[in-house]
């Protein structure tokens, strides 16, 4: 649904950190002021981050990305918002340097739980022809004591963006495949700390070859996702550190070698790494 580590006594990263959290405590009064009262709400995010995993796999070639998104809310539940990220090697389907996905849906609490249904476009602007696809999901959540607990499960239909149209013996130009993604994430804040704890563990299973322009949402065909970190709450501002991984092995991709893999040292960019991240919300 996801980054460049800093190296140790590198003064020009620590600068860009320091530069980016400053504008970010900045913004976050203007930001609030943008609030809406009444029966819409308006929330939102801008974050810089070490690297965008995408269901693990990272689609900056393994270094930073800007993001941020917007969310509009009724209180009847319906909701509409974007969000968007800069992208680099892997990530670039179609010659595209950035993601923008806009997505809609409806959100209804059942009880103690809150039911969430709705779909997301995922556009990559500037790409070549067939890069985009739409997923639908659903969601729920709940809290089980201490812990927030989420499910969620998403199926995009067979589309052409999805398709196998090369790199396996079945490839063809035209053809349509689908996928399916389901996973859980929780999180539990530590009391009288304003330290929260989260995971996540997803699975993925689509088509193992290649759309057009590259695109794929599932790469080795079926995969298992997961991640363990923590956030930090500063005020307006969230720091946060998180171990990203997957079970896809290298031999797993040499089919879509060398395009699987990082530009600069051929490493994986769905192997095991530590993302960093630094958010205001608002």
């Amino acid at each position: 649904m996801e980054q460049f580590t800093p190296e140790k006594g590198d003064c020009s990263v620590k600068k860009y950190m320091i530069s980016a959290a400053a504008l970010l405590l900045a913004a976050t009064p203007a930001f609030a002021q943008e609030e809406e009262t009444g029966p819409i709400t308006v929330s939102g995010s801008v974050g810089l981050v070490s690297d965008y995993r995408f269901r693990g796999v990272s689609q900056t070639d393994k270094e930073m990305a800007i993001q941020g998104g917007l969310t509009v809310k009724h209180e009847s539940g319906l909701y509409a918002g974007t969000w968007g990220s800069n992208l680099a090697g892997w990530g670039q389907f179609g010659g595209s340097n950035m993601e923008l996905d806009i997505f809609a849906g409806y959100s209804l609490p059942v009880g103690a739980v809150t039911v969430d249904v709705g779909a997301t476009w995922y556009m990559y602007p500037g790409g070549s022809d067939i890069t985009d696809f739409v997923e639908p999901y659903v969601k729920l959540s709940t809290t089980v004591g201490p812990v927030s607990v989420l499910g969620g499960v998403a199926y995009a239909p067979p589309q052409k963006a999805l398709g196998n149209w090369s790199n396996t013996p079945q490839s063809k130009a035209g053809d349509k495949e689908d996928n399916f993604y389901i996973w859980g994430d929780a999180s539990t804040a530590i009391p009288s700390t304003p330290l929260t704890l989260k995971g996540h563990l997803g699975y993925s299973d689509g088509n193992p070859g290649l759309g057009p322009n590259g695109t794929s949402v599932a790469p080795t065909g079926s995969y298992m996702d997961w991640m363990v970190g923590a956030d930090l709450a500063l005020g307006p501002v969230t720091l946060g550190i998180a171990y990203v991984d997957t079970d896809i092995k290298f031999r797993d991709t040499f089919y879509i070698q060398p395009n699987f893999q990082s530009t600069k040292d051929g490493s994986s960019i769905a192997a095991g790494q530590v993302v960093f991240s630094l958010t205001a919300a608002f």
